[in-house]
């Protein structure tokens, strides 16, 4: 592997180190920022793609703008890495996504110049019109910039956060950063040429003194300036795409070639001072300047390390299926069985593994866009007519549509089959994606039915359980990474509704557990007969309805019942068995909830993950070990520094 050396970079830390340079000096930044990032991310994987398409761009806008003062909102984090490593954190670059290390996204805790924290998209908007009018209540000086990107408009709170700064007026830049719809027609001489003079100051000092001028006229005055105005709008009709944007209430400038440090240098320096909202669209490419990249910008969006000469990963050795890919083969073969079963995603097919559907079923399919809370709707209105929609969202982004969950879906009995994919602890992008709040968000809404299966074979068995289901709506969530490797049979079986079982016996404590947990609890267990205790582990396999008779069973033999999950404690799947118990009148029995704890899980890996929560097989016997100590049942040492 070659190494890189960067005579430019080297002498930067902070944007104030590169204010004052050369437009040259600024492209030879870029040229090192390009590299290095290649040669970090190639070592540590992580998101590549979209930050190789904004090198130039993030250097421009430190460049021209005085930040930290000045305020650069960017929407999600994704193509943020070239903003990291120019503000400070370059030297620590080789350590994002991992435990303790940087985050792969925005955080404000993590440096001055991360203004707000992002992981879910479109939200870049209305936290910058946020600032803005604190700017404006303080009495204060700076600019604000949001830097979307193109996946982001298919949300529609970045239009919901444009119509308010529309209407506000106020003094915000918004920079679209478009490198993958076609949302504008091809970038021509002519469209570069007449942005130019739009932008340009001289224009618009006459522009002005014209309407000054016309403003004396009375009558003849109005008219003419309805005519120019005419003129102007038709010609940014034929040739820019600025219309529906000017529509909102911002005046528009694009579309600028987004590699062109010259002209975004010029054109972030005109604008900075302009009033009202602006709207810089800028066009970049996803990979720019690193050919595997280039050529393949879905596989090279997010990598694992890879060989930076052909780009590609090393491969891993075989090893059971994720649970992603069972459930897309099993959605297939569902799909094949059932003609009136569809689809759904909300712009993560390959994530959710809906990219077989697609393939096999293009007609069955949907992707809705980074629009969680219409995919949802739209599912509700599928299930009207008699289709059974399998929504497959991410747990942490289907909070997004928690309305639409209770009023569109639940509140009208229809059957949309939710299919929650990353439930649990994610690992290396962080508390922003951690799925450890579905069990709760979920359990509260009116005849909602949730599942969690413990492997990947129960994962297949519970979904043919949600699609023949027809009596209202019902969830099911499973983690990222491989299943077990437990066999996966031929064909499918229902599991009856609210119903556990219980799958190692005992007689000292039960751990009662719920979805892909219930592999460390077994093995919890192993370590805990090893110290003589027997503990007996149920899989619920069912959050709502909870098995009430399984429960009474359990508490009928047991004194001590110690619930698991990965998610959190707070009205999750312990607190399910708890209500249960005190609504049966159970009260002669001790319960220790365990799971996620009340706060925010930072990034790293999920088995470093689940070991800090004490969520790992030696945590889960730890806890169980001494709530049994503090009740003085079973006398035994702590088994964390015990077990091996």
């Amino acid at each position: 592997m070659t190494e890189h050396t960067y005579p430019i970079l080297d002498k930067v830390n902070v944007p104030s180190d590169f204010r004052a340079f050369s437009i040259p000096e600024l492209k030879a930044l870029a040229d090192d920022v390009r590299t290095f990032l290649i040669d970090v991310i190639s070592t540590t994987g992580g998101h590549l793609g979209a930050g190789l398409g904004s090198v130039e761009l993030t250097v421009a806008l430190h460049h021209v703008f005085n930040t930290p003062h000045d305020k650069l909102v960017w929407d999600v984090g994704h193509q943020a890495y070239p903003h990291k490593i120019l503000t400070g954190r370059k030297d620590r670059l080789n350590t994002i996504r991992q435990y303790k290390g940087l985050s792969g996204f925005l955080k404000r805790t993590e440096s001055e110049y991360d203004t707000f924290g992002a992981g879910h998209a479109s939200t870049a908007i209305s936290a910058a019109l946020g600032m803005v009018a604190a700017r404006d209540f303080n009495h204060e000086d700076y600019k604000v910039v949001a830097i979307v990107g193109d996946g982001s408009m298919t949300g529609g709170m970045v239009y919901e956060g444009m119509n308010n700064a529309g209407i506000l007026k106020k003094n915000l830049i918004v920079v679209l950063n478009d490198n993958n719809m076609s949302i504008a027609p091809n970038v021509w001489a002519l469209s570069n040429y007449f942005t130019q003079l739009i932008a340009n100051p001289s224009y618009n000092r006459f522009k002005a003194n014209m309407y000054e001028l016309t403003g004396k006229l009375d009558a003849w005055g109005d008219r003419l300036r309805r005519v120019a105005a005419r003129l102007e709008e038709g010609v940014k009709v034929v040739i820019t795409p600025g219309m529906l944007f000017e529509a909102l209430g911002f005046r528009y400038f694009g579309p600028i070639n987004g590699h062109n440090m010259s002209q975004l240098v010029s054109i972030f320096s005109d604008v900075k001072n302009y009033p009202g909202p602006i709207l810089v669209h800028v066009t970049t490419q996803k990979g720019k300047g690193y050919k595997p990249a280039e050529a393949d910008v879905q596989r090279l969006h997010g990598v694992t390390p890879f060989d930076k000469v052909t780009g590609r990963s090393p491969k891993k050795a075989d090893g059971p299926p994720a649970y992603t890919k069972v459930f897309g083969k099993a959605v297939v073969e569902l799909a094949k069985q059932n003609p009136r079963l569809v689809g759904i995603t909300a712009a993560m097919p390959d994530g959710t593994g809906l990219d077989q559907l697609q393939k096999e079923l293009p007609d069955r399919f949907y992707d809705v866009g980074i629009a969680e809370q219409h995919g949802i709707t739209f599912a509700a209105g599928l299930a009207t007519q008699g289709c059974v929609p399998v929504a497959a969202i991410y747990s942490t982004f289907l909070q997004r549509a928690f309305d639409q969950i209770i009023h569109d879906v639940a509140l009208q009995h229809l059957h949309v089959v939710f299919a929650l994919d990353r439930g649990g602890l994610v690992g290396a992008d962080g508390p922003t994606h951690h799925g450890v709040f579905d069990l709760s968000y979920l359990r509260l809404i009116p005849e909602m039915v949730i599942m969690a299966p413990k492997d990947e074979s129960e994962l297949r068995d519970m979904l043919y359980t949600a699609v023949e289901y027809k009596q209202g709506p019902i969830a099911l969530r499973y983690p990222r990474g491989n299943g077990i490797g437990v066999p996966l049979k031929q064909g499918f079986d229902l599991i009856p509704i609210g119903k556990g079982e219980v799958l190692r016996s005992g007689k000292d404590v039960a751990i009662v557990c719920i979805g892909a947990i219930v592999q460390n609890a077994l093995k919890a267990a192993e370590y805990l007969e090893k110290s003589g205790i027997r503990a007996e582990v149920v899989n619920m396999r069912f959050v709502k309805p909870v098995d009430a008779d399984l429960l009474k069973d359990v508490a009928s033999r047991f004194d001590h019942i110690v619930t698991i999950e990965d998610n959190s404690i707070v009205g999750g799947f312990g607190s399910a068995v708890v209500e249960c118990y005190a609504q049966l009148g159970i009260t002669n029995i001790k319960i220790k909830v365990h799971g996620i704890p009340d706060h925010f899980i930072d990034h790293g890996t999920p088995d470093e993950l689940h070991r800090d929560v004490m969520l790992d097989a030696q945590g889960i016997a730890h806890v169980v070990n001494e709530f049994l100590q503090q009740h003085a049942t079973v006398l035994r040492q702590p088994l964390r520094a015990s077990v091996n």
